[in-house]
């Protein structure tokens, strides 16, 4: 006589019993029995298998963290520089995309000027950089120390 798939050697019918490797007792009387040790030996190798997933998932965000702090701390940097340089002392209309000059006094005020270093020939103060207006009225340092 075949056995079917469904049924054991006595022809009943098996039980259908799903995921049963994490029952804690055999399903079927040839089954072998699941001792103690078998089961903390289990337990415990979930355990590492979890902590080190948890661990690499932790570590992942962890580094995450900190390059969104990194890029957060350099935005505000940019900001304060910007609104530094909006503030210096500038007798004409500063333009988007347009090249204006940085230069500082002698008694500390600093000053944008549409000549460059060159076209000074000797500058009357001390170059501190070229910068260009953003569309986005940030500034970009495009030339200079």
């Amino acid at each position: 006589m075949k056995e079917n798939e469904n049924t054991n050697r006595h022809n009943k019918k098996e039980p259908v019993v799903e995921n049963k490797h994490s029952l804690p007792y055999p399903t079927r009387t040839l089954d072998p029995p699941i001792r103690l040790v078998d089961r903390a030996r289990e337990i415990e190798s979930a355990d590492m298998v979890i902590q080190t997933s948890v661990n690499s998932r932790l570590e992942l965000i962890a580094k995450q963290i900190r390059n969104l702090q990194d890029e957060a701390k350099q935005i505000l940097e940019q900001a304060e520089l910007d609104l530094e340089l909006h503030r210096v002392k500038c007798n004409f209309e500063k333009k988007v995309g347009q090249a204006i000059h940085l230069y500082v006094k002698d008694n500390g005020d600093k000053y944008f000027s549409l000549l460059s270093k060159e076209e000074w020939g000797k500058p009357p103060h001390i170059y501190l950089g070229t910068y260009m207006l953003n569309a986005d009225r940030s500034f970009k340092k495009i030339g200079g120390t």
